[in-house]
């Protein structure tokens, strides 16, 4: 079965409602929203502790290392779950592409563990 340009209206269209749902709510919100600022309003809040010192403090980047390497690494499911669905008719040659990938990601972990990202001090 081929597939035509008119079959991607109904997407376009239910993406276009969705976006323009959001940029309606976000405009409307701040037209009809309270406008009242105030030196108590406007001090920064986290958590109900008051903030103390500079927030620019440096700290370790290996937070934003696992972090990333969790999202490499998860996002490389959604490619497995296309291949499970349609195991049966890739067929050899699927399963042979799936190995690769398979191994390419197993190099990357072996080099991650190498340099020792996933180690805390």
């Amino acid at each position: 079965m081929q597939t035509t340009q008119m079959d991607y209206i109904p997407i376009l269209m239910q993406m276009g409602l969705a976006v323009g749902f959001v940029a309606f709510t976000i405009l409307i919100s701040g037209f009809l929203g309270p406008k009242r600022s105030s030196a108590n309003k406007d001090k920064n809040f986290e958590c109900g502790i008051e903030s103390v010192g500079n927030a620019r403090i440096p700290f370790s980047v290996k937070y934003f290392l696992v972090a990333i390497l969790f999202v490499l690494f998860d996002v490389e499911v959604i490619f497995l779950y296309p291949w499970a669905i349609n195991f049966r008719d890739l067929g050899m040659e699927g399963l042979l592409k799936m190995v690769l990938f398979m191994s390419l990601l197993l190099v990357g972990l072996f080099y991650i563990i190498k340099k020792k990202a996933l180690e805390w001090e």
